[in-house]
């Protein structure tokens, strides 16, 4: 099913109702189009700033028809949609991207095998499925490394660290029999995550590369571009195009990286959206993620990716939430809050962008 350009006014089907479809809706209104969004989570983040809201189980077969006649196109905030989900709204109107990318960026296995079939690096990994599985995986991989559930963990959540032979039944049994896929660990000097916008006509826009730091798992800062050398920003950048590429992406995909102290990057996970690591790109890149996210789901010519500052992201979780009227005094801050009505420990509530330094406009401006 073709994908036509389409016009402003026209309806944008939003799978999520977190703070990226949010951010989403927000940009898409600028641009002239209305979001509908399908969640079963009331007064989310982006039904607060939606057009319309469809209130429903994302198994309701019904609701999903209905939704599909409402919309122009389809897309998703998150990743962890049921998979038959996004193949059934498919077969009724457009989804971008679509369901095959999906698939794969919901299976860390998946994943993993994608990337090297395209000639990518990435850590050491092996199938769990069984005690003998993960015998056999580290037999060949090695300890330390990392167990991780292949489906739905996030911010750290279903994942373990194997340090010795002690550590391997109790990560095993916490898995609970679900498919598992163990790392070997890679001693990274820093995580790069590079986000790669592609629309339905194969034009392709990047933003440099950011780099990342995390706090108890959840990313706490993002750095763009990141600190790092013009080779190994350029690789990042390749990397993201070949996947792009390799998908045949319309939409955004973010590739998170791991540097390594002899310079090599590897890939370690992938996300067909909006990214936490490319809010930066609200006040310190000439196109935001969203509005180019936007333009490549609704068939539109992209916006360059070009840094115009070099600028640092900062989550604002759980209570941090509290300092909103230290940051609305603070000069230069940007503030980006999200409409949640709890802060909760280890719940994003907001971001706050500084720009920390303008940079050289692109070479022919």
């Amino acid at each position: 099913m073709s994908l036509q350009p389409l016009s402003p006014g026209a309806t944008i089907g939003m799978l999520g109702g977190g703070q990226l479809g949010r951010m989403t809706a927000l940009a898409a209104a600028r641009l002239g189009f209305r979001t509908h969004v399908f969640c079963p989570e009331p007064d989310s983040p982006a039904a607060q700033v939606a057009a319309a809201v469809t209130l429903s189980g994302y198994e309701d077969e019904a609701a999903l028809d209905a939704f599909a006649r409402a919309v122009d196109v389809v897309t998703y905030e998150f990743e962890n949609i049921p998979l038959g989900t996004v193949r059934h709204l498919a077969a009724l109107v457009p989804v971008r991207p679509g369901p095959e990318l999906l698939a794969v960026c919901q299976d860390r296995l998946a994943e993993k095998r994608f990337a090297e079939r395209q000639g990518l690096g990435t850590a050491p990994f092996a199938a769990v499925d069984s005690a003998g599985d993960l015998d056999d995986a580290i037999a060949t991989i090695g300890l330390p490394a990392i167990l991780k559930t292949r489906r739905l963990g996030y911010d750290g959540k279903g994942q373990a660290r194997l340090d010795t032979a002690d550590d391997v039944a109790p990560a095993l049994a916490a898995m609970r029999g679900t498919p598992a896929i163990l790392e070997g660990f890679v001693p990274f000097e820093a995580e790069l995550s590079v986000i790669v916008a592609r629309n339905a006509m194969g034009e392709v826009a990047l933003w440099p590369a950011a780099e990342n730091r995390h706090r108890d798992h959840i990313l706490k800062t993002s750095t763009a571009p990141a600190p790092r050398p013009a080779a190994v920003l350029r690789e990042a950048e390749t990397i993201g195009r070949t996947l792009a590429e390799a998908f045949d992406l319309t939409g955004l995909l973010a590739v998170e990286l791991f540097l390594t102290p002899d310079g090599r990057l590897l890939v370690n996970e992938m996300a067909p959206r909006p990214h936490n690591s490319g809010h930066w790109t609200q006040d310190g890149a000439a196109t935001c993620q969203f509005e180019q996210f936007v333009r490549a789901v609704c068939g539109l010519p992209l916006g360059p990716g070009d840094a115009l500052f070099r600028t640092e992201m900062t989550n604002l979780i759980g209570d941090e939430v509290d300092e909103v009227p230290r940051l609305l005094a603070e000069p230069g801050a940007k503030l980006h809050l999200y409409g949640k009505a709890e802060a909760r420990p280890g719940r994003k509530m907001g971001h706050v962008n500084r720009r920390l330094a303008p940079l050289a406009p692109p070479a022919g401006d």
